[in-house]
């Protein structure tokens, strides 16, 4: 499972060792330790936060109302919170190599952060431009091809027809004690119009192009003065330990989901290709499409592939004669995945990215339910940044350690019954 969280420790040179603190050192402090060590102070670190913690009946409700008053505004605020969020997320891929350049050429912060921006712009432009025409074209004759798949399903009709009479019947049962209220609810849709779509349509776009606008001049500024900003926040800290927490904090978060972003992108580079090649062995029309999709899907944990299974079967369903052959494609598709998603992008990125599989799945529906598809993008990354974060912190130690996945849980256990 993809996740992210226990980069390498950050080292200080010797002899200026800090302080020691009533705690047991973070496993992301900076002495240098190999991983058993490691794991073992992360273990007592994290009953040391357990011990001194204790919340009562008021303090829980408490944090339970924050809770939710934090998610009803993130709900509520989507329109401006989503767009930073994902310039957010998409300056910690760009910020590596936004610092390589300014270093080889000397120029300016602004200047680089504009080119990498427009770069970015200008190669996702070249690929929606590549793919709308055949989108277009395969959109035009879905109607008749849509047709020809019926006749080619003709099995599955009385399955379905018995499925939708059933679906019926309860709808009846459900609205017998609606009334009135039920035949309105039956009778809205024919109210709609062309203008209701027109203005829907029209409010759409504004909206989305509002939102574009944001992520494109945060993103800008987070490029070209987001160091600063850093820089004034650690001042702002009391002490040399906040400081220096703060400074690790951003140092793993930064380099941490930089190289899960990058490891991603390029192994979902590797399976657009893949299935766009399998395609076109198959015989699917318009393969350069169908790997861009399968490209764009990837980026979803689980829901993504699964996702791109069923186009593919309904594609294959269009395109071939015998209903078998609509197998090969998806079948193929899952198997690429598979070898992606479960041996190289684990190899990849070994225990650095390791997040319980439970937890990726809730945060990957429960931020599509918040903020759809883009929440899905994000789930991944934000539920990585909040371990990074509770790894730091000694009262949310143990809420990082839940976090962490089944691997490390399995390493620190060898550990301790070696250790014993």
């Amino acid at each position: 499972m993809r996740g992210d969280t226990s980069g390498s420790e950050p080292r200080t040179p010797a002899g200026n060792a800090p302080a020691r603190s009533s705690l047991p050192p973070s496993v992301l402090a900076t002495e240098q330790v190999d991983d058993a060590e490691a794991d073992r102070l992360q273990q007592a670190r994290m009953h040391e936060a357990v011990r001194r913690v204790r919340l009562g009946v008021n303090q829980v409700c408490l944090l339970i109302l924050t809770v939710l008053a934090v998610l009803y505004t993130l709900n509520l605020a989507a329109s401006i919170v989503l767009p930073m969020v994902m310039a957010v997320v998409t300056n910690l891929m760009l910020v590596t190599p936004m610092r390589l350049i300014t270093h080889w050429t000397r120029l300016p912060k602004p200047l680089v952060a504009l080119l990498l921006i427009s770069g970015m712009f200008g190669c996702l432009a070249m690929v929606g431009m590549a793919v709308s025409g055949p989108a277009v074209a395969w959109l035009s004759h879905l109607p008749e091809e849509i047709t020809v798949a019926q006749s080619r399903l003709v099995v599955l009709r009385t399955p379905l027809h018995l499925l939708q009479a059933t679906s019926q019947r309860v709808q009846l049962l459900l609205s017998e004690g609606g009334g009135a209220h039920a035949a309105q609810a039956a009778a809205a849709p024919s109210m709609g119009g062309f203008m209701p779509l027109g203005s829907t349509l029209l409010e759409s776009t504004q909206a989305f192009m509002g939102q574009l606008f944001t992520f494109f001049i945060l993103l800008f500024f987070l490029l070209a003065q987001g160091d600063s900003l850093l820089r004034r926040f650690v001042e702002i800290m009391p002490t040399f330990n906040d400081k220096r927490r703060t400074v690790q904090i951003a140092s793993h978060i930064e380099r941490n989901i930089s190289i899960y972003l990058a490891t991603i992108t390029m192994m979902n580079v590797f399976v657009g290709l893949a299935n766009m090649v399998q395609c076109w062995l198959v015989g699917m029309p318009n393969p350069l499409l169908w790997g861009v999709v399968a490209f764009a899907l990837n980026y979803i944990p689980i829901i993504g592939p699964f996702t791109g299974m069923v186009i593919y079967f309904c594609v294959g369903l269009f395109t071939f004669p015998v209903m078998l052959h609509a197998f090969i494609a998806p079948a193929i598709y899952l198997c690429i995945h598979v070898l992606e998603g479960e041996t190289i992008t684990p190899m990849l990125l070994a225990r650095r990215f390791t997040l319980n599989p439970v937890l990726v799945m809730a945060s990957l529906l429960f931020w599509d339910w918040m903020w759809g598809i883009t929440g899905a993008f994000l789930s991944v990354p934000m539920l990585a940044v909040f371990k990074i974060i509770c790894d730091h912190v000694d009262c949310l130690t143990p809420i990082g350690h839940m976090i962490g996945g089944p691997g490390q849980t399995h390493h620190d256990h060898e550990e301790h019954v070696s250790g014993a």
